[in-house]
């Protein structure tokens, strides 16, 4: 599933090759390749364009460790966005891909900003009026 942002990525590069979405140029061919792997040495050298790239529209460096970004910490943006979005927990497993909810809980952990208005509702004085703790009489004898 492409949201709008990555649909225009994937049109703004399709017809450079007649099978492949992402290619590259290879150096001693002269024609495009797929790009068949994401971290390697064309991915290195795509950060640090953006680094630089960000340095030159923004005149400051980029943040710290922009250059050295991982595929992961992509999808972990991505995961946590997505809960941050209110996506529910079975559609950020499918977008995620992930078969285990353990690993979908893993990629996208609550922002302190939800932890901190959920444990707020407990103030609240609508919240007071259920029980808050049950006592169950110990059996004697």
């Amino acid at each position: 599933m492409l949201n709008r942002v990555a649909k225009s990525v994937v049109e703004s590069v399709r017809g450079l090759h007649p099978v492949n979405v992402f290619v590259r140029a290879h150096k001693k061919v002269g024609e495009p390749r797929p790009v068949t792997k994401m971290n390697n040495t064309v991915w290195t050298a795509a950060r640090e364009r953006a680094a630089d790239a960000w340095t030159k529209e923004h005149g400051e460096p980029a943040p710290a460790g922009f250059r050295s970004i991982r595929v992961r910490d992509l999808k972990h943006t991505f995961g946590r966005r997505l809960r941050a979005a209110g996506v529910s927990f079975e559609d950020r497993q499918d977008l995620l891909g992930h078969r285990s909810g353990r690993i979908t809980t893993h990629y996208s952990q609550a922002e302190l900003t939800s932890l901190i208005e959920a444990s707020e509702k407990v103030c609240d004085t609508e919240s007071r009026k259920s029980p808050a703790t049950t006592w169950l009489p110990r059996k004697t004898g």
